[in-house]
């Protein structure tokens, strides 16, 4: 396996602690237990949806306005700025979101692709536009998530997907590329990359 030229990262749970509770979430939104949420919108009635879009806003606001990063993310960005690896974001939230994230955190990355930005996650489009606007082939670039929709884009799109597991078992079919615990392990994983590269 080769050191990529492009990492390509979730947001939520990935790069920041997780700070929605789902369940909870999928109630107050009338979203049945287990289902996709964005999915689910879109089929509700234009008020029901118009509703709950605003009371997701809410939510996903207020996990953004608390949000932390998971241990080993300033190491490993910073890694890949010095090394030259490409970054890009690409989420399910809302853009106003991911620039609450990035101005309370202080991250920058090359790209950001939302779901304002038309199909998202698990649809390929996401990121294969992330690899286009980075200037790299998908066969260069891996996905990193730490959830199945994650790691179905990347099977989708042919991009090596990477899956954060923070100890969890899988409990979704889509198969990774490759399983590291954390945020830290990915980085000593790149290291070694580069070191057999040089």
């Amino acid at each position: 396996m080769n050191l990529p030229r492009a990492i390509l990262f979730d947001m939520d749970g990935t790069l920041t602690e997780e700070r929605l509770q789902w369940d909870d979430l999928r109630e107050s939104l009338g979203v049945p237990a287990g289902q996709a949420i964005l999915e689910s919108l879109l089929t509700m009635a234009a008020p029901d949806r118009a509703k709950a879009e605003a009371i997701l806003h809410h939510h996903e606001h207020e996990a953004a306005s608390r949000s932390t990063l998971n241990p080993g993310c300033v190491e490993l960005l910073h890694w890949l700025e010095q090394n030259g690896i490409g970054r890009a974001l690409i989420t399910r939230n809302t853009r106003k979101s991911v620039q609450t994230v990035f101005d309370k955190c202080g991250l920058h990355f090359d790209v950001a692709i939302t779901r304002e930005d038309g199909e998202f996650k698990p649809d390929p489009a996401p990121l294969r536009h992330a690899c286009a606007q980075l200037g790299v082939s998908p066969a260069d670039a891996w996905m990193v998530g730490d959830w199945k929709y994650d790691i179905e884009a990347a099977n989708n799109a042919k991009i090596h997907g990477v899956w954060l597991s923070f100890g969890r078992e899988r409990v979704f079919k889509a198969v990774p590329d490759r399983v590291v615990h954390d945020l830290v392990e990915l980085t000593d994983v790149l290291k070694h990359l580069a070191h057999e590269a040089a």
